[in-house]
């Protein structure tokens, strides 16, 4: 982000990227799924197929601290880890092998200090990940099923420290519940902090690159757009499931429902449905006047200092993500006291909305934060331009380039596209995440 010239970025390329390898750690006999630094930058953690989680020491010689195998506890493998602001815990996500061999995830909290394992949440679908809220609290999901492809993502607040005698109950609370339309569900979650926005560390220089290349500054767009064109229009604060279902004039979300049964009963609906599109027509009706509705404006807080924001994929088109949610957490959410969802809201406040969406127009594959949590990169690979989506098992087919997006949390705008590299050949359903992460000067 520092470079202002090409001779710049030259000289950074050629001085400091690292180039020799120093030590290979031959200790997993299976394929290696993710790395994790501490943030002190003295212990990694690293996941695998061969179901351990490894702890290592980042010295000058790199040694093996510890080694958990989670097959125990009917883990298939291993797949992410991050540890907490103060390092003092490891949260390690893997996918788990259930009752009739059906594949959820699991979370497992191991100690630093001595190496045991804390507690065990269950994670579904796997691919939530997980992350920390806080020194001592972290988010996970859960998935039920509505309909053959209507499903509600709960998201989970859990206490790290849950007590062995206390393995199967949970010490949580339940944080947010969203209606997936489509096939879509929750995924790939993150945490943003938002005062962390303002460390100098990477906006200074960011500042100063913009600055420099103010002659040629690059288009901002508004979230999702192609064109300048689209900036104008006002701001999508809604989920698309609710912003774009015409108004009745007041009629109620039960009315519209009854009125929408009887048409098709009497035969006064004009178009042929299959069982899918109706399904999602139902499903678009009764969340209607079931969703709590966004409790602020994102870009009009007065202070960042306590806020942060739930990042993660998701969708309303199709089973594979295509869309970024944001949901703000507010302070009196960060703690497993207090009522849980649904003590203090009223019966019709069913889901929660989101508060922001951004749209990608194509395979989400990748996220990562800044290190000043400002900036949101995302690896997605585009759908074509004009596609039309008809049945939502069917996604449209994905490009082999990989495209970079730059987003910028402050202001919910695309900074700039900033990079198209790679190339991928996997096809759309077996298209997966890949990890990327983000340091003061390099995107890995």
């Amino acid at each position: 982000p520092a470079a202002v010239s090409w001779y710049d970025e030259f000289q950074r390329l050629y001085d400091t990227i690292p180039c020799v390898e120093v030590q290979a750690l031959k200790e997993h006999n299976d394929q290696v799924l993710h790395l994790s630094f501490s943030h002190s930058g003295y212990l990694f953690a690293s996941c695998s197929k061969d179901c351990t989680v490894k702890i290592w020491s980042n010295d000058l010689d790199i040694s093996l601290q510890h080694s958990s195998n989670m097959r125990p506890y009917n883990w298939s493998y291993t797949q992410f880890s991050q540890f907490n602001s103060d390092d003092s815990l490891l949260l390690v996500s893997g996918v788990f092998v259930g009752p009739h061999n059906s594949s959820s995830g699991e979370i497992a909290v191991i100690s630093m200090e001595n190496f045991t394992l804390l507690s065990r949440v269950r994670n579904k679908p796997y691919d939530v990940f997980g992350c920390w809220l806080n020194e001592t609290n972290l988010i996970s999901g859960n998935l039920h099923r509505i309909g053959r492809i209507t499903s509600c993502s709960v998201l989970w607040l859990n206490n790290a420290f849950q007590g062995i005698e206390s393995e199967n109950v949970n010490v949580v609370k339940r944080l947010f519940k969203i209606q997936n339309l489509n096939a879509s569900t929750i995924r790939t979650v993150m945490v943003a902090d938002c005062s962390r926005y303002d460390s100098p560390d990477l906006l200074l220089d960011y500042e100063e690159q913009l600055a420099a290349s103010s002659t040629s500054t690059c288009p901002v767009f508004d979230l999702g757009s192609d064109s300048e064109e689209e900036e104008a229009k006002p701001k999508q604060t809604l989920e698309p499931a609710v912003q774009e279902l015409p108004d009745e004039g007041g009629v109620t979300a039960e009315d519209g429902l009854q009125q929408f049964f009887d048409d098709i009963m009497e035969g006064r609906v004009r178009p042929a449905m299959t069982e899918t599109e109706l399904e999602t027509k139902v499903a678009e009706l009764f969340v209607r006047n079931r969703t709590k509705p966004p409790e602020l404006n994102l870009l009009s807080t007065d202070s960042n200092s306590k806020t942060k924001y739930l990042i993660f994929t998701t969708g309303c088109l199709t089973y594979s993500p295509h869309q970024i949610g944001i949901k703000r957490i507010l302070p009196h959410q960060m703690t497993t006291a207090g009522p849980v969802l649904g003590e203090e809201r009223r019966s019709d406040e069913f889901f929660d909305s989101l508060d922001h969406v951004i749209d990608i127009h194509g395979h989400i594959i990748g996220m990562g934060l800044s290190p000043d949590h400002r900036y949101l990169y995302v690896n997605s690979r585009a759908w074509p331009r004009d596609c039309v989506i008809s049945d939502p098992m069917q996604p449209p087919p994905i490009a082999e380039e990989i495209d970079l997006h730059v987003f910028d949390l402050k202001t919910m705008k695309e900074v700039k596209r900033a990079l198209r590299a790679h190339r991928a050949y996997t096809p759309n359903e077996e298209c997966f995440f890949i990890f990327l992460d983000v340091s003061r000067d390099f995107v890995a």
